[in-house]
């Protein structure tokens, strides 16, 4: 989505559906990544309007929690497990690896808009750790050379 105007009357959408909600920033942030896949900057002072706070106030929230993005996600996102299990079965080895591939750190998009780099702690496959996510699909036991065929197949397939 990349209309000005529309973005603004999605935040602004958002933003007056639930201001009047306890603690309603939080919620806010989380309906504005939703709908948009980031939060845009241009979209923090109509939050910081909507809730009477200061755009530093905002933007504190959203560089504080890893979680919202104030850059547009790649089409697929790769979440690598940094759990106990994955990494004691060589997580960090494959992380080296994966940045290194991808020429991206985690909370970066590759330059081509193909791939975003985000960390997660779990996903629940420990049994077969190293594990990693693309898009919907969990990949278990992977090994630099596994993710180097997972990568090429996505792109393969996009």
């Amino acid at each position: 989505m990349t209309d000005s105007s529309t973005m603004l009357s999605t935040v602004q959408a958002i933003s007056a559906a639930l201001k009047d909600k306890p603690g309603a920033l939080l919620p806010i942030l989380h309906g504005v990544q939703d709908a948009l896949g980031y939060i845009p900057s241009d979209s923090v002072p109509v939050i910081a309007k909507a809730l009477n706070l200061s755009r530093a106030e905002v933007h504190g929230v959203i560089s504080f929690y890893h979680y919202f993005r104030e850059t547009p996600p790649g089409k697929q996102t790769i979440h690598l497990c940094r759990a106990e299990s994955c990494q004691s079965m060589g997580s960090k080895q494959l992380e080296g690896h994966v940045k290194a591939k991808l020429g991206i750190d985690y909370h970066e998009t590759t330059a081509d808009g193909a791939f975003s780099l985000e960390p997660v702690y779990c996903l629940g496959n420990c049994a077969c750790s190293p594990a990693l996510q693309i898009g919907a699909d969990i990949y278990g036991r992977v090994s630099p050379e596994l993710f180097d065929e997972l990568i090429a197949n996505t792109e393969a397939a996009a």
